[in-house]
């Protein structure tokens, strides 16, 4: 009786501690955004921005420790920092109506277009076709091709929606699902390759991302002018290095399970002669496709909006039945993903407006007095780097740091250029530290390969071979021509 009784009792009682440990794991963001909150406010602070650092800092660490998914930590932070008056609503959720938010969705929607309508399965097997001799080769296709195409987009977000359909397509078509535990490595090493290769594709060309342009600006107020042809020789020997050696790094980094397949090429021109003609929906989704893009090339010189461009495009593809109400009822992930990342690009919005990430630029700035030239010029870097885990938007990270770092890096006697074209290129490679620290990300973190904890050490590790690269070889090419 007694050996039945402690069979009995022993599972209860492991019920009951692995319960204990969820709810204090549970607990563990609320204490820390509490102890944030009733600490003294440093000088120089709101309270307001203070109170709103406590429940940001928490959201984000509880995703880091896997306490909570992003949605769910952000929706408790949206709520709390509403409730407690700390941020009004309609400051709160104002990333529901930003530009770069509603671009992200709609070019989800636009790749299930290219899914659905059996474009994607046709881009699948032509790209197998020429590059399928190994996960390494599609890998190197998907960055190159990125790069190439780099310089003609203003938005490295709009560039996204063009990579994502086609990696996604590579993906399903060599029979990697996001729901099968082995399976999804091979889409989650191609779709991580073309989220990093957006981030350094960036640093290569100037006119690769909307960041660029700010920080040239920036840089301006300190004499320092740049152009065209200027960033491309100061960039091209550390973001070709970056950009050659990733998808073999991320291989080691996030083996794809996916080696050698010699005879995957001839098996997709098989397949894809058994295609026969374009049907009608393939017709009009690769149509759209083409008008979007060249939307996107223009829209500078057209004086175009980028997410306007966009929702044309998906009118265009409802209007004529390829996607369906019911195809945006099914999208359940898009709607997530929307609702993080509004409120966490609303959230670091509004840190960077109350002063908290100037505030916090300027002390850490401060404590370089004293430092040789070369280690405050490695420190700046490093510093500048490692804050964007606070911000969802590069553009905000230049606009509210880019010019105090650089200021305290001149006036310590770093060479100006050196400093300026270093802060350039961490503006861009620096967006794949988090899963939200660029809204270009968002499109393929939203894929469900790859989950949250993945992302992070990847996003981390990644950032790190960056920033070795660029300091390195970068700094050392820098000196040579960036006089």
């Amino acid at each position: 009786m007694s050996g039945s009784g402690v069979a009995i009792k022993s599972p209860t009682r492991k019920t009951s501690q692995t319960n204990l440990r969820l709810m204090l794991k549970r607990a563990f963001p609320f204490a820390l955004a509490a102890m944030i909150w009733i600490s003294p406010i440093p000088a120089g602070l709101t309270a307001q921005a203070w109170h709103l650092f406590a429940v940001f800092i928490s959201a984000i660490i509880s995703v880091l420790l896997g306490v909570f998914p992003l949605l769910t930590s952000t929706m408790l932070a949206a709520g709390a920092v509403v409730l407690t008056n700390t941020v009004s609503a309609s400051k709160a959720f104002a990333g529901f109506a930003n530009a770069s938010v509603l671009l992200v969705v709609i070019a989800f929607l636009v790749a299930q277009a290219v899914v659905k309508s059996g474009l994607g399965q046709r881009i699948s097997l032509f790209m197998v076709s020429l590059f399928g001799r190994s996960s390494l080769g599609l890998a190197y296709s998907i960055v190159l091709t990125d790069a190439a195409i780099a310089p003609a987009f203003p938005s490295n977000t709009a560039r996204g929606g063009v990579i994502y359909p086609i990696v996604l397509s590579v993906a399903r078509g060599a029979g990697s699902h996001p729901d099968d535990p082995e399976g999804r490595r091979l889409g989650g090493y191609l779709m991580y390759c073309g989220m990093a290769s957006l981030a350094v594709s960036s640093a290569l060309w100037m006119t690769a991302t909307s960041a660029n342009p700010i920080a040239i600006q920036v840089a301006e107020e300190y004499g320092i002018k740049v152009g065209f042809g200027k960033w491309l020789i100061a960039s091209s020997i550390p973001a070709l290095t970056s950009i050659l050696l990733l998808p073999w790094l991320l291989s080691r980094l996030f083996p794809p399970g996916v080696g050698s397949t010699p005879g995957a090429p001839a098996a997709a021109r098989k397949a894809l002669a058994q295609l026969g003609p374009l049907s009608r929906d393939e017709w009009i989704t690769a149509i759209g496709f083409v008008l979007m893009v060249s939307g996107w090339v223009f829209a500078d010189k057209l004086n175009l909006n980028v997410t306007s461009i966009a929702f044309a495009g998906l009118g265009l593809l409802l209007m004529t039945g390829v996607l369906t109400a019911n195809d945006i009822h099914t999208q359940g992930d898009t709607l997530a993903t929307f609702l993080w990342l509004a409120v966490l690009f609303a959230l670091s919005t509004q840190l960077n407006e109350l002063g908290f990430m100037g505030y916090v630029g300027q002390r850490l700035a401060s404590y370089m007095g004293g430092l040789s030239w070369p280690l405050m010029y490695v420190a700046l870097i490093l510093i500048y780097v490692a804050i964007h885990y606070m911000f969802v938007s590069q553009s905000s990270q230049v606009l509210a740091l880019l010019g105090v770092f650089l200021d305290v890096g001149i006036r310590g006697g770093v060479p100006p250029r050196l400093m300026a074209f270093s802060l350039f290129f961490a503006s861009s490679y620096f967006s794949v530290i988090t899963p939200q620290g660029g809204s270009q990300n968002v499109i393929f973190v939203g894929s469900g390969y790859l989950t949250q904890r993945e992302l992070y050490r990847l996003g981390a590790l990644v950032t790190l071979f960056f920033l070795v690269v660029f300091l390195t070889i970068g700094t050392g090419w820098l000196m040579l021509v960036a006089r």
